[in-house]
């Protein structure tokens, strides 16, 4: 059973930072491409990044040059690094493998 576990939310104040870790078990996780996607009240949910197989890697441009995304294969774990948060980043993000998503990890950004 494929199952993403997403950890690393919380609360910050504007401009501050937070890691957000996803753990997929399984060697399915070497093979396939790896998102965050996120999903504030109201809307709808949204592609924030995406990490492939290669490590290439793709944002949405509201994240652009604030947000990173990696991966580590050895530890079957995708990362998304988060800086300069704002209100508007306040979502709950989601950890994306094919058709399996993890449960969520609530963020919020305070101004």
């Amino acid at each position: 059973q494929v199952q993403p576990v997403e950890s690393g939310g919380g609360w910050v104040q504007a401009g501050g930072s937070l890691r957000l870790s996803c753990a997929v078990s399984g060697s399915i996780f070497r093979l396939n491409a790896v998102g965050w996607y996120r999903q504030a009240p109201g809307k709808q949910r949204e592609l924030v990044a995406q990490i492939d197989t290669a490590d290439n890697t793709h944002y949405a441009d509201s994240v652009k040059g604030r947000f990173t995304i990696s991966r580590d294969n050895a530890k079957n774990t995708v990362y998304l690094q988060m800086n300069s948060l704002k209100p508007e980043d306040t979502a709950v993000y989601y950890c994306n493998l094919l058709v399996w998503w993890g449960q969520g990890t609530q963020v919020t950004v305070s101004s």
